[in-house]
């Protein structure tokens, strides 16, 4: 048997026998093998392992091989000169001296491939091995089928008793888990009952503490030197507030039960004394312990302490909603200081000799309220780092601006002049408190309009506002007609001086007496237009003469003075 060349292992079945057959035909051509070939082609079984087609090898051989060998005789014998490209035959003979000329006979034919008998008989004896080699084959699958055949009925078996195991495995899991569910509710039954327990005894356990420290502040009035020492430690304020704070509540509930029983029950004299010594130790005790905090919060407050102002102000809350410290906070910031509302004051209407002009005031008072504003949004900053309640603590704020720092400028800037004895025209008359009303109005709802922006919690900032200014509005009505009526009498003493002006520049008795008895008989025809119109806005009139009511809230009377 002649095995496969090392050379053709890389190759597919079909490459390997047809190599091996072709090297078979160039060695029976080459003359290196014998005519008769001595030892046939074996073929073995593995050389058809893998993909292996009759029909492409046989196919190659007559589609590829042949054909090349034809081509190459060919080329040896057109290079000899014995025939031409027209002597091959399909029969795979030539004829020689065809055509050469005439007395030559007939050329013999001449086989073109010399061993074709001895490849017909190796592709015999090929064909015979492979029908062998195709027995052999269908035996061994034949064997292979029923291995594969007797291992798939094993292994079916295998599953089938693995299949059974596992729902038996199920099973088991399934009774597993409803006695781990079971065992789980119960577990968390008990947890119930346990942590119901664990509350009631820790309940227990606080209401027997406050029991003892009620029965501390209950001893005698205004001793409160013999309490635990948790009301006396500073580390624990907090604590300590929040358990005055509930003893207080009981305390107060217990006296108000105490006090219906005894009026549902008449001639009950003998009742117990209950717990009106604990309200008022417990009273005094929060009042100390508030004190301590507002103490603590203000150098704390002074130093710029934030966290601690914080904490301060979280156990403050504690006593009634936190209020006493919002109030103290608020009252103690500098913009309220006597020293910087007078500071305002001199701002605003600067020297006590000079007459005050509205478009100064407005422009000072415009300046004022931006540093009021810049102000309040810096403390609004530190209140909302500092208090649990901080939209509470800007309404306060806000609050005391507009009932402290703003109404005492305004009552310095809005002096009432007497309507009996108006003011004189040269010092402004009642037209100048006109105006200052107007400005201070309108300057007023500004701040309003800015503060509500920066933040003043529930506050009705607009109507605080206007109640500000709700005594000038009321007599507003009768100060312009005072103005106006005033307005009049300095036009109709500036029309009779000039007239007697005119009247004296004549230069002669004659004419000046003419000119008297005409200016005695002048007519002077004046005409007053009232138009009343109440107003809650204001404006920043400037105006003189007869617009003397311009842009001043409330309403406006306006003169027509005509002479002839």
């Amino acid at each position: 048997m002649l095995p496969l060349r090392p050379v053709y292992a890389n190759l597919t079945p079909n490459e390997s026998v047809l190599n091996l057959i072709s090297n078979e035909m160039k060695e029976i051509r080459d003359g290196t093998k014998s005519n008769k070939i001595s030892q046939p082609l074996v073929l073995d079984i593995e050389d058809f392992k893998g993909d292996f087609s009759f029909d492409a090898l046989f196919g190659n051989l007559v589609n590829e091989l042949l054909p090349s060998f034809q081509e190459e005789d060919a080329d040896s014998l057109e290079a000899n000169g014995n025939i031409n490209g027209n002597d091959a035959l399909p029969n795979g003979r030539s004829g020689q001296g065809q055509g050469q000329g005439q007395g030559q006979g007939q050329g013999q034919l001449t086989p073109l491939f010399p061993e074709v008998d001895a490849l017909l008989s190796m592709f015999k004896n090929s064909c015979s091995q492979l029908v062998e080699i195709r027995k052999q084959v269908d035996g061994k699958l034949f064997n292979l089928k029923k291995d594969v055949s007797a291992q798939d009925s094993k292994h079916r078996k295998t599953l089938g008793e693995l299949e059974k195991g596992v729902d038996g495995l199920f099973d088991s899991f399934a009774r597993l888990d409803s006695r781990i569910s079971s065992v789980g509710q119960t577990a968390a039954k008990i947890g119930d009952h346990l942590q119901s327990a664990d509350s009631q005894r820790e309940t227990a356990s606080q209401t027997m503490e406050l029991i003892k420290y009620l029965m501390e502040f209950n001893s005698s009035p205004g001793d409160l030197m013999e309490l635990s020492p948790l009301f006396s430690d500073d580390s624990r304020v907090a604590e300590a507030a929040s358990i005055a704070q509930k003893l207080r509540s009981f305390a107060e509930e217990d006296i108000g039960r105490q006090g219906v029983t005894m009026q549902s029950v008449p001639g009950n004299a003998t009742a117990s004394r209950g717990l009106e010594v604990a309200v008022g130790n417990l009273q005094e005790y929060c009042n100390e312990l508030e004190n301590r905090l507002l103490s603590r919060f203000d150098t704390a407050s002074q130093k710029r302490e934030l966290s601690t102002m914080a904490e301060c102000a979280k156990i403050l809350s504690q006593f009634n909603r936190g209020t006493s410290a919002m109030q103290h906070y608020v009252g103690l910031r500098p913009m309220f200081d006597v020293e910087v509302m007078n500071a305002d004051t001199r701002l605003v209407l600067g020297d006590q000799d000079s007459l005050p002009s509205p478009s100064n005031v407005a422009r000072a008072l415009s300046s004022l309220y931006k540093e009021i504003i810049d102000t309040v949004r810096k403390e609004a900053a530190t209140i909302t780092a500092v208090f649990p309640s901080p939209n509470d603590v800007m309404s306060i704020l806000v609050q005391r601006v507009m009932e402290d720092r703003v109404p005492k400028l305004l009552e310095k800037l809005l002096v009432k002049p007497s309507l009996v004895h108006p003011p004189p025209m040269g010092e402004g008359g009642l037209l100048l408190y006109l105006r200052m009303l107007a400005v201070g109005y309108e300057k007023t709802q500004e701040l309003a309009k800015d503060l509500r922006s920066v933040g003043c919690g529930d506050l009705d900032i607009e109507g605080l506002t206007e109640s500000l200014f709700i005594d000038h509005k009321d007599m507003y009505i009768e100060y312009e007609q005072a103005s106006l009526r005033q307005l009049y009498k300095s036009k109709m003493e500036e029309l009779l001086s000039e007239s007697q002006l005119s009247g004296e520049s004549t230069g002669s008795i004659g004419r000046s007496k003419g000119a008297s008895i005409s200016s005695s008989h002048q007519q002077i025809s004046v005409t007053v237009v009232t138009d009343m119109e109440i107003s809650g806005h204001a404006g920043s009139g400037s105006g003189s003469g007869s617009g003397a009511g311009e842009g001043v809230p409330g309403g406006s009377v306006q003169p027509e003075v005509v002479s002839r």
